[in-house]
């Protein structure tokens, strides 16, 4: 009689292991599939924007033009999922003014009318809808930070990039720049452990909503937020 129910007890955890075993097997094949859909969408969706939205770059791009001059569009060299390097594209934002030695002045007093309105208005995200085509980014992830962070990185922060990052993301609709970088890091963690479709419409939405109220949308992350020197 014990051998017949320590038997039935072992098969028990066997059973239940092997079905606990399908239940994240089938979680891991469902949130690949999932990938797959976020991965196809972002580009579909990227390419129809272009379209729409090409009346609005070409005069945004001849407003610069006449206004600041070239380059119309600003570069740099930013992390992408793995930490691979990709280049980041946004509007112009700033004229070249400098000082009598020379020398930029700062962010702050380089920040043109035209370009004060086109980040209030998020116009200057736009040229980011080509890093989406590309597949350099996705609409929605862990906002794209400077290369040299990346060292300074504990491996909990480095998770940010074992995905896509994005035009925008959860830490962005969570304080973006009100918020200490430990916190950031924190949100954009918690984004890549949760990850699911319907997360990234509610971004979406929100950041629909704070463009809208133009609620913390006027200043870039590098004017309010401190250089990040790691933890």
């Amino acid at each position: 009689m014990k051998t017949h129910t320590n038997k039935s007890f072992l098969d028990y955890l066997t059973l239940a292991s092997a079905n606990q075993y399908l239940r994240e097997d089938h979680q891991a094949t469902t949130r690949k599939f999932n990938r797959l859909i976020k991965w196809g969408l972002d580009r579909i969706a990227a390419a129809i924007a272009i379209l729409i939205f090409s009346p609005i770059l070409l005069t945004v791009a001849i407003l610069i033009f006449i206004r600041m001059g070239s380059p119309i569009v600003f570069t740099q060299q930013r992390p992408g999922k793995n930490g691979n390097i990709f280049t980041f594209y946004k509007f112009r934002t700033m004229n070249n003014r400098r000082d009598s030695n020379g020398n930029l002045l700062p962010d702050l007093e380089r920040i043109s009318t035209l370009g004060k309105f086109l980040r209030q208005t998020s116009l200057d995200e736009l040229p980011q809808l080509w890093n989406v085509l590309k597949g350099d980014k996705s609409f929605v992830g862990p906002r794209p930070l400077l290369v040299e962070y990346i060292e300074r990185y504990s491996p909990e922060q480095f998770r940010r990039h074992d995905v896509l990052p994005g035009i925008t993301g959860w830490a962005q609709v969570n304080g973006r720049n009100s918020i200490s970088w430990s916190e950031k890091f924190k949100l954009d963690a918690w984004y890549v452990n949760n990850w699911t479709l319907g997360l990234d419409l509610k971004i979406l939405f929100l950041t629909l909503w704070k463009v809208i109220k133009k609620d913390g949308i006027n200043k870039s992350d590098r004017e309010i937020m401190e250089i990040f020197m790691g933890d």
